[in-house]
């Protein structure tokens, strides 16, 4: 069903690759806004406040592959994700999960958001719930669904999965099941730091 879903959106929408953010003191981080059917055509800005960066890393991948455990091959949990501390001033954190080689264009995996800035870890499985137990809120996915999505292509080349952490200097409070688009636009000018991490996955 799942990778039903992503082909449904190819020949409506010519999705455009994420480019790496650029680190600076006016760093500039594209990102994908507009959305029809959890595809993406066109790209905002979020302005970055700096040129902090922090380290993110999973105890999950191996050699920055993605294991079938954390794909809707296998048991489709979310991986083991840690990172180093935020600036002082963060007082809340975000995930984004997205995969810009989808056919239709980039395809988000995982929405997550008002992570209290004291964490430095996901475990492995996050519950797939609309509000988690230190306060986080879950977006929705382009499967349509809460919480992760793993990954899921249609068999070819391999996938970049990219997981981006941003430390923030508010807490967005947005309603459960927030878009990406609606997260890129709650962090608009917000953004103190963030960490990136790539793992790939194919069939």
């Amino acid at each position: 069903m799942h990778l039903a879903q992503q082909r449904s959106c190819q020949g409506i929408c010519q999705g455009l690759h994420l480019p790496k953010p650029v680190h600076g003191v006016a760093a500039l981080v594209i990102l994908a806004v507009s959305a029809s059917g959890g595809c993406h055509r066109a790209a905002s800005t979020v302005i970055a406040k700096g040129e902090v960066s922090m380290e993110l890393t999973s105890s999950s991948f191996q050699n920055s592959r993605i294991p079938r455990q954390f794909t809707c091959d296998g048991a489709d949990a979310s991986p083991h994700l840690a990172w180093t501390a935020p600036p002082p001033a963060t007082k809340s954190l975000a995930l984004l999960v997205t995969d810009p080689d989808a056919p239709a264009g980039t395809w988000v995996h995982w929405v997550l958001y008002d992570l209290p800035p004291t964490a430095r870890e996901l475990s492995i499985g996050v519950q797939k719930a609309q509000f988690l137990g230190d306060g986080s809120r879950q977006g929705r996915n382009d499967f349509g669904k809460i919480g992760y999505g793993g990954p899921c292509p249609p068999p070819g080349t391999n996938h970049r999965y990219f997981f981006r952490l941003y430390a923030l200097d508010t807490q967005l409070n947005l309603s459960p099941g927030a878009t990406q688009d609606q997260l890129e636009t709650a962090m608009h000018g917000h953004i103190l730091a963030q960490g990136e991490l790539v793992a790939r996955y194919g069939r």
